[in-house]
């Protein structure tokens, strides 16, 4: 996973955010008709205008918008240091779905949660220095 997000963070800094997203989608395009197309067929897709409101919603700016924003951040930044805000998305929407929806956060999840900020938080603090190879005299 680590080399994909590389990958995608170079071709974004080469190519630039809108283009690698869409260039990505257009190539996930077969596998994610095969997939999906035969649950479409024989699931109930009557949600309601709400629903599909809600799934419109989330295609278009939550993921089609906010990877621009996010390429754009690797491409800027770094996949190296950028890369490692994308651990604190999942505290964060802790956070959003305990105030937007009112859920109750457990212990464990909380704990859970702290362990990854400071592991993040760590990370960043962390750098590894690399050393030249040493120089080996060569026989003639």
């Amino acid at each position: 996973m680590a080399f994909l997000l590389g990958s995608i963070g170079v071709l974004g800094r080469e190519l630039g955010g809108w283009q690698t997203i869409c260039w990505a989608l257009v190539l996930a395009l077969p596998v994610t008709l095969t997939v999906s197309v035969p649950f479409a067929l024989v699931g109930d897709l009557s949600g309601g205008t709400g629903a599909w409101l809600g799934f419109a919603y989330v295609c278009l700016f939550s993921m089609f918008l906010g990877f621009f924003a996010w390429y754009a951040g690797l491409a800027r930044g770094g996949v190296a240091k950028i890369g490692q805000i994308q651990h604190a998305q999942p505290i964060l929407t802790l956070a959003w779905s305990a105030l937007a929806l009112g859920e109750t956060i457990t212990t464990g999840t909380a704990v859970a949660a702290a362990v990854v900020l400071l592991v993040v938080f760590a990370t960043q603090r962390t750098r590894v220095g690399s050393r030249p190879a040493p120089l080996v005299a060569s026989r003639q």
